[in-house]
């Protein structure tokens, strides 16, 4: 069983991504196993980590910030336990040790491995974030990005700051859940499909998928500010959480270097158009994201060097105003 991303290779030496394992829902019935209340959850991420990153993003945007707390993980993977050499998501000791990172102050623990062997004694899966945390019963509720921001998009609306935006709008959903499938595949999965590869074939078929995605997004951005139209949905936080990355990360570790996003004209003023949305600068800690990847992964980069570059402005000025809202 896999334990990390970088074991999850198939015979031909491509990347194969293994589906997430805790997939309880929170709704807004009292009466249910996981009922929506304030200060009840607590959401495990990493900034470094895209799928968290997404969910940190939904918390911030709808105002779930008084009702579910957080903590974010040190950057650079270590080892989890001292009787094993598995490598993973780790707390700092203490909340000044690494900027940006928190101790577990709800259960002490000191590893993200912990906190699933504590929510599950059996569990042989990969221990990843996010997680979200059930503080009263004390287990993880679930594990899985994408249902985690569609609870955190309907189900806390009676204690959201924000409860009118409506990322997946019912009108929408049949488009999202479209475009959602081929930029996953393509671009979200498709760096990693390109980084992890260990045979050049899935490599190249990999490289192929990603920029026919991109190319496709581009295609749309011309002539809209969105994806789904002139309205911010979901599809646009999880493309978002992957460019952000793309130049300072997966151009070079990932070696998705054909294009860079610096050379799309309207992907990059579009992800700088959601960058500034008010709430998701907060969620983009760029140091944390290069420590990570330049220093977890030693097969790739066996040195931990971590480039200087190219250190983009994501808050400078864009022309996605030019469309309608």
């Amino acid at each position: 069983m896999a334990r990390s991303a970088l074991d999850e290779l198939s015979e031909s030496g491509a990347f194969v991504r293994t589906a997430s394992t805790f997939r309880n829902l929170i709704t807004r019935d009292p009466n249910s196993p996981f009922p929506a209340e304030s200060g009840r959850y607590h959401l495990y991420i990493s900034y470094a980590c895209p799928w968290a990153s997404r969910c940190l993003a939904y918390l911030k945007i709808k105002g779930l910030d008084k009702a579910i707390s957080f903590t974010s993980v040190k950057p650079k993977w270590e080892r989890t336990k001292d009787t094993d050499e598995h490598m993973g998501w780790v707390f700092p000791a203490s909340d000044t040790e690494e900027p940006g990172a928190g101790s577990d102050s709800l259960n002490g623990a000191k590893s993200i491995r912990e906190l699933y062997e504590l929510a599950s004694t059996d569990y042989s899966g990969k221990y990843t974030v996010p997680v979200l945390w059930d503080k009263k019963l004390k287990t993880i509720v679930n594990n899985e990005s994408s249902e985690i921001i569609r609870m955190f998009n309907t189900e806390f609306n009676d204690i959201a700051e924000n409860p009118s935006l409506d990322l997946y709008p019912p009108h929408l959903q049949a488009l999202i859940n479209e475009i959602n499938d081929w930029i996953y595949n393509g671009i979200n999965n498709g760096v990693y499909k390109c980084g992890f590869a260990k045979q050049q074939e899935p490599y190249d078929e990999a490289v192929k998928s990603l920029y026919e995605s991109l190319d496709k997004c581009e295609e749309i951005l011309s002539k809209q500010r969105f994806l789904c139209g002139n309205t911010l949905t979901e599809v646009d936080i999880r493309l978002f959480v992957t460019l952000i990355r793309f130049d300072e990360v997966y151009a070079v570790h990932f070696k998705c270097n054909k294009k860079l996003l610096r050379e799309y004209l309207n992907l990059f003023d579009y992800t700088k158009d959601i960058f500034q949305v008010p709430g998701i600068s907060s969620t983009v800690n760029m140091e944390h994201i290069k420590k990570h990847y330049y220093g977890s992964h030693p097969s790739i980069n066996p040195y931990g060097i971590i480039p200087q570059g190219p250190d983009i402005d994501f808050s400078a000025p864009h022309d996605r105003e030019r469309f309608s809202t």
